[in-house]
């Protein structure tokens, strides 16, 4: 049986990505303006990628004998990030989007520490450092689109 804090940062983690994946969508549909067609295909390819973290994080969980969340009213309960609200333009969702993966990138590290420290879990631990690596490069670059680095 997959250890408590396992079973809770990999919920919170699938929670988090589902709540992403459908934000993602959102703002690859209703994306507008000079730069649609960068962050329209941006958008793409980050839902894609949020995809694959949420059967890999859900995956492991079912190995370790754990039960991931697999409902929209679950994952906006748990996700410790929020769904897209309203209109937004093209500026505001990148904005979001960076406040976002900064969140999420240090709840990873957290995370990844106490999977190490305290749950005795290298494997787990490994995951969720690749996401980490992936989350914080696609950070750099909307930062660098909104012409902060």
């Amino acid at each position: 049986m997959a250890h408590k804090q396992t079973t809770e940062i990999l919920n919170r983690q699938v929670a988090n990505w589902n709540v992403m994946f459908v934000k993602l969508h959102n703002y690859h549909w209703y994306v507008s303006g000079p730069n649609f067609f960068t962050l329209h295909e941006k958008f793409e390819e980050m839902y894609d990628e949020a995809a694959e973290h949420i059967d890999e994080l859900a995956e492991r969980l079912l190995a370790l004998k754990g039960k991931p969340v697999a409902s929209m009213k679950v994952y906006l309960e748990t996700s410790t990030i929020s769904e897209a609200d309203g209109e937004n333009t093209a500026e505001q969702m990148v904005e979001q989007l960076v406040s976002d993966l900064t969140a999420i990138s240090d709840e990873l590290k957290n995370d990844i520490e106490t999977l190490e420290d305290d749950a005795d879990d290298e494997a787990t631990a490994d995951m969720l450092i690749e996401i980490r690596q992936s989350v914080e490069k696609h950070n750099w670059m909307l930062r660098a689109f909104l012409g902060k680095r």
